[in-house]
């Protein structure tokens, strides 16, 4: 059986390797450091650097799954480049994934190493309420200085929409938010940032 790759499956789908994220969701146009144990995981990393160093970054919907099947991970994830993989002197490897671009899930093979045939998701048209979304997010990062330096180091990308879903992976919310706000498209996304961003910051502030 060859090696899969960024060959295209049917249509334009892909097929990758997938890295399963314990508790964290990566989004498009933004990047995300892991320290990476599992062995699985770390043969997967294996596996995508023969395949275009390219996985399937899907979050687990059980974060204490300790091998995750495809019934344990979330239909819909990101195409993320692995641009970083640095083995560690205990075993472990250091990762830096990009973002790339959304995609779901049409099949998934394997046991111990999953590999997806994914469908690229377009993001779709913010229009008028990713304005709305970006002054909110000015409005909490006036509040959390060290907040928008960290975020300005994370972007990987010109485009206006990478705040936003900067936001989306870096904000105090729970897993299933972050998710939901994953499977939105860019309007829907900026809508829903826009509202969470300002209760919030209500929040933080007792008002």
């Amino acid at each position: 059986m060859g090696t899969p790759s960024l060959q295209k499956s049917h249509a334009e789908n892909v097929l990758l390797p997938v890295f399963p994220l314990p508790d964290v969701c990566l989004f498009p146009l933004s990047s995300l450091g892991i320290v990476v144990e599992k062995p699985a995981t770390i043969r997967a990393l294996q596996l995508a650097g023969r395949a275009g160093r390219r996985v399937l970054a899907l979050a687990q919907r059980d974060a204490t799954a300790a091998a995750p099947g495809p019934r344990d991970l979330h239909s819909l994830g990101t195409i993320a480049e692995v641009t970083e993989d640095l083995p560690l002197a205990d075993g472990t490897h250091r990762v830096e994934l990009d973002g790339v671009r959304r995609a779901r899930v049409v099949d998934m093979i394997g046991t111990e190493i999953l590999v997806a045939e994914a469908e690229p998701l377009e993001e779709g048209d913010a229009g008028d309420e990713w304005g709305s979304a970006v002054e909110a997010l000015a409005r909490y990062l006036h509040s959390h200085v060290e907040l928008r330096s960290f975020l300005d180091q994370q972007r990987r990308s010109g485009e206006p929409i990478s705040w936003v879903n900067l936001a989306c992976q870096h904000l105090p919310i729970t897993a299933t938010a972050r998710q939901r706000l994953l499977e939105s498209d860019a309007s829907a996304r900026c809508q829903r940032i826009s509202r969470g961003l300002d209760a919030l910051l209500r929040k933080e502030q007792g008002s």
